[in-house]
């Protein structure tokens, strides 16, 4: 099937824009590619250390046998569910390298937080920042030349972003990343979601929603809502640094053990020392940045993702902006629902025909690349195809032909919605995000007074003190990365979406993050500049009359231009009483790019020709989109 005409427009769009970047990233793996493996080029006392604590078999093998070491990048805690499952992992891995005649060491850990532990606490401030730290010790984890390929082990939020750009770094070593797959059906996540809106408006006890978040959130394994974890395995998938298949099989089960096994001898095969090299930064082009998008927008994945693919992509030496997937989502289907975008959990869209259906979908539809190179022979084709255990080998068969649940999953003829899950706003705020498919039809537009606040729990307690207009537009602002590191706002969707029930009209406009788990009202959510950088958010005043409407694509505070202009920016009101490990992310706030250039907080992908940092906005017309704004004028340039 030939390119949809416009998917072909943006990827060269991207190409062009990245060219200077993307090659000198390439001329960077290229070089440590021509080094070869450098285990044999170590010192008698740095080989020494490496392998002091390795069995004797291990060691004889990293003495000097052309046999390659595995480097293992964990992830691993247990308080995580999705983490947990790893414990084990590290043994497995290295006894099946052992049995291929090969070798494999933990090259270290990163930490890995959890988003839903710390929803509504300051903790979440530490959580878009531990992206960068991931990354950074990732780096660290590899960078003792002892490694000819490497496994990842994680699954969760910014730790497969973090993972990604830290893998980058070292571009020229094939990659694989290993899933731990979702726990299995707990209560369905809309009754915990109606659950939490009863206690919102104080209809249900703690101890009746205690036991509904403890029936959903249940065992090892992801949550099984479609939040940033489990999109995050579609969009590994999506770029073939994950095995076809393996991102949805349940922990602890023969397939699950299988998979782990052949993700473990991929990796070994595809390294220099063989015939079949497939570095990561080769895999990883604006064809595979395009496609992981595509996946993201015909799933209705999570909003997150247009923070973070931001910064995988520029990581590798690709420059991706708002503009292309907001291009990429007007053309591709929505072929999926999902909690939140549908009732289904990600155990019933696997079963329905999950990832594989999806991506042959796509593909025949000219709406994914199909050419690009992957970890596994047969390219992204393969990745239409499921695993199936048969007496302890894993065979590969085609995904289902038809959908087994259509309110679930529908082919890209016959859609849930003809555009995919997000659209860009513009307006006199700047630019922000919205998840369409999350918001029925009815409530994809609002007119309504702001309710401005800078510390989003006092949200609830007007509500409690009943001075919550009827209807309202709720402006949380000071959120953004400098402010305070962009925390997510989750816990604000049980309040807004009750009120909603209730026949109230709301909406969210904020400079931070709202969640992987984007509700049902409509949210304008990444708004860009932030409060602190001066932008427009905080000219806002309370009682302003705003426009959202997610359909045209606009937001807009309708107040007299001449009285705008006038006005100068409110500073926050919001402080944290206390640190809990604040002030150690100081400089990281400081430094932060904005939400639309990935809310970096360290130098990224290639470095410039002064051997800096890129400074995208400097060396790229960001907007070269010219044939695309002929088509559709509401595209604008890039700011």
């Amino acid at each position: 099937m030939a390119l949809h005409p416009r998917l072909h427009e943006i990827t060269e769009r991207i190409r062009r824009r990245s060219a200077p970047s993307r090659k000198a990233y390439l001329d960077g793996i290229e070089a440590m590619r021509q080094a070869g493996p450098l285990r044999d080029r170590l010192s008698c006392a740095n080989l020494a250390h490496g392998f002091a604590a390795c069995g004797p078999t291990d060691k004889r093998r990293l003495r000097g046998e052309a046999t390659p070491n595995l480097g293992i990048v964990t992830a691993y805690n247990d308080m995580l569910s999705a983490h947990q499952p790893y414990e084990g992992y590290p043994e497995a891995i290295r006894g099946h390298a052992r049995a291929l005649g090969a070798t494999a060491q933990v090259a270290g850990g990163v930490p890995a937080m959890c988003d839903g532990v710390t929803q509504g606490r300051a903790g979440m401030e530490l959580s878009l920042f531990s992206r960068d730290i991931i990354a950074q010790a990732t780096a660290i984890s590899l960078s003792h030349d002892m490694f000819d390929s490497a496994v990842y082990l994680g699954i969760c939020d910014k730790i497969v972003p973090g993972l990604l750009i830290g893998a980058l770094a070292f571009g020229h070593l094939p990659a694989v990343f290993i899933p731990g797959g979702p726990m299995t059906p707990g209560i369905p996540n809309k009754t915990k979601a109606e659950v939490r809106e009863r206690f919102a408006a104080g209809e249900a006890t703690r101890e009746e929603l205690l036991e509904a978040e403890a029936g959903s959130y249940h065992s090892a394994g992801t949550c099984t809502f479609y939040g940033t974890a489990n999109s995050n395995q579609v969009l590994l998938e999506a770029m073939g640094v994950q095995l076809p298949g393996s991102s949805f099989i349940n922990p602890d089960t023969p397939l699950r053990e299988a998979l782990t096994r052949a993700a473990t001898e991929r990796a070994l095969r595809i390294t220099a020392l063989g015939a079949d090299y497939r570095p990561l930064g080769h895999l990883i082009d604006e064809r595979a940045i395009v496609n992981a998008v595509v996946a993201l927008m015909a799933t209705g994945g999570s909003t997150n993702h247009t923070i973070h693919w931001i910064a995988v992509a520029r990581a590798a030496g690709v420059v991706l902006t708002w503009d292309d997937m907001d291009g990429l989502s007007r053309v591709v289907p929505l072929l999926a629902r999902i909690y939140p975008n549908g009732d289904a959990d990600v155990n019933r869209f696997h079963a329905a025909g999950g990832i594989g259906y999806v991506f042959r979908e796509l593909m025949d539809a000219g709406l994914m690349h199909d050419d690009l190179p992957t970890i596994v022979p047969g390219g992204m084709r393969a990745y239409a195809d499921e695993p199936r255990l048969a007496e302890g080998t894993i065979d590969y068969v085609p995904s289902v032909a038809q959908s087994a649940d259509d309110g679930v999953l529908r082919p890209a003829a016959a859609p849930f919605e003809a555009q995919g899950g997000l659209r860009l706003l513009r307006g006199n705020l700047g630019r922000s995000l919205i998840k369409l498919s999350a918001v029925k039809p009815e409530y994809r537009s609002i007119e309504a007074p702001a309710v401005v606040v800078d510390d989003p729990r006092a949200l609830n307690r007007l509500h409690a003190a009943g001075a919550l207009p009827e209807h309202f537009v709720a402006v949380v602002r000071y959120q953004g990365p400098k402010a305070n590191g962009m925390p997510e706002l989750h816990s604000l969707a049980p309040l807004l979406g009750m009120l909603q029930n209730q026949g109230r009209r709301v909406a969210l406009v904020t400079d931070g993050r709202l969640s992987g788990a984007s509700g049902k009202f409509p949210a304008a959510i990444h708004l860009t500049p932030e409060a602190a950088r001066g932008g427009a958010i905080a000219l806002l005043r309370e009682g302003d009359l705003m426009r959202l409407d997610g359909e045209a694509g606009t937001l807009e505070a309708l107040v007299d231009a001449s009285e705008w202009q006038a006005r100068t920016p409110a500073e926050s009101t919001a402080h944290c009483a206390y640190d809990i490990g604040r002030n150690l992310f100081a400089l990281n706030r400081q430094l932060a790019t904005p939400a639309d250039r990935g809310g970096l907080s360290i130098s990224c992908g290639p470095p410039a020709r002064d051997g800096g940092p890129w400074d995208y906005d400097a060396e790229y017309d960001l907007g070269d989109d010219a044939a695309l704004a002929a088509e559709a004028p509401h595209e604008s340039k890039d700011a």
